[in-house]
């Protein structure tokens, strides 16, 4: 049984800062964005330049986490900030490199309790359709 019978996609655009060369703070905005078809996951959209676009896909937990400790322990870490109690710290590791940026944890969280209303924690696998993701999989062999 899927609950969402209806497509719902939440965006937010929140300024983060990309952590360059001696501590130099490049401010650069980001779209969070969440869509009920793939309810466990949020996506950052990265446009570093104007036709550029960089996109990391995430658990909505993993967000969540990093708000309030460290959390992740692979290719995307997130964690309160050290210097700062209102920022929070976005590591992005890729074979090619990696990227550290600062972003407010309130418009995070502001994010977050927008994607809670459509999707309550723990409530994701209602908005899941098993059997057609099973049918997609199973056809593509």
């Amino acid at each position: 049984m899927r609950m969402g019978n209806e497509r719902k996609v939440i965006t937010a655009k929140v300024e983060f800062g990309f952590l360059a060369a001696h501590d130099f703070l490049v401010p650069l905005e980001v779209e969070m964005s969440y869509d009920t078809t793939d309810p466990y996951a949020v996506v950052a959209s990265f446009r570093p330049g104007r036709d550029d676009c960089v996109e990391w896909a995430f658990s909505r937990d993993l967000l969540a986490d990093g708000l309030i400790g460290d959390a992740g322990d692979g290719d995307i870490r997130i964690r309160p900030s050290v210097s700062d109690v209102e920022m929070v710290v976005i590591e992005l590791r890729s074979p090619s490199g990696q990227a550290l940026f600062e972003a407010p944890a309130e418009a995070l969280a502001d994010f977050l309790d927008e994607t809670y209303e459509v999707v309550m924690p723990g409530n994701e696998n209602l908005w899941v359709d098993i059997d057609a993701e099973l049918s997609r999989l199973t056809s593509m062999s």
